[in-house]
């Protein structure tokens, strides 16, 4: 497996990403209509587009959009591994080589939302009111299944959280960390 950026990916590459995206977030890409348009949007000038591919296959991407606060801050955006790849250390692989890329531009800060939004919720944040006590709330986090545990197995913290963003009781979570 090798880590590429967005020059040395052909339409096919870009169609295997979209399918990921589709499969791996579909409250965010339903359509493969939609994943491509969102693919389309990551290739702009500014940001970086990364896939780890083996083979020719597509096995997961990952995206920093441009940098804002003066250079000094990246969104970590739309990480997705195929879901028969996952858990092989194929997500932790683009995320450290999407790091390494905002250090190298400069960057010290990297950020993500990490939205809670199944119905049942996954963390520990959801389903309850965060008006309420948010700091005892935080303090008690678990992330149960949720991509939190991820990030947060990678260094990044929680430094805010957006209460019903994607509806009653279904937060937006945002993490960060020091480059």
């Amino acid at each position: 497996m090798k880590i590429v950026d967005k020059t040395k990916l052909d339409k096919s590459h870009l169609n295997q990403a979209a399918y990921i995206l589709t499969d791996s977030i579909p409250t965010g890409w339903p359509t493969f209509n939609d994943a491509i348009k969102e693919i389309k949007a990551l290739l702009a000038p500014g940001n970086t587009l990364l896939a780890a591919v083996e083979k020719d296959t597509v096995l997961g991407i990952g995206a920093i959009l441009a940098p804002i606060y003066n250079g000094n801050v990246f969104e970590l955006h739309a990480l997705a591994v195929r879901s028969d790849r996952r858990r092989q250390g194929i997500a932790r692989a683009i995320v450290t080589a999407l790091e390494d890329e905002a250090r190298r531009q400069g960057g010290i800060t990297i950020y993500l939302g990490a939205d809670d939004e199944r119905d049942q919720g996954e963390t520990s944040l959801a389903n309850v009111n965060l008006y309420e006590d948010l700091p005892e709330k935080l303090k008690s986090f678990s992330p149960g299944s949720h991509q939190t545990g991820f990030y947060l197995k990678l260094g990044y913290r929680i430094i805010g959280v957006m209460p019903d963003a994607n509806g009653v009781g279904k937060p937006d979570i945002f993490m960060a960390k020091r480059l």
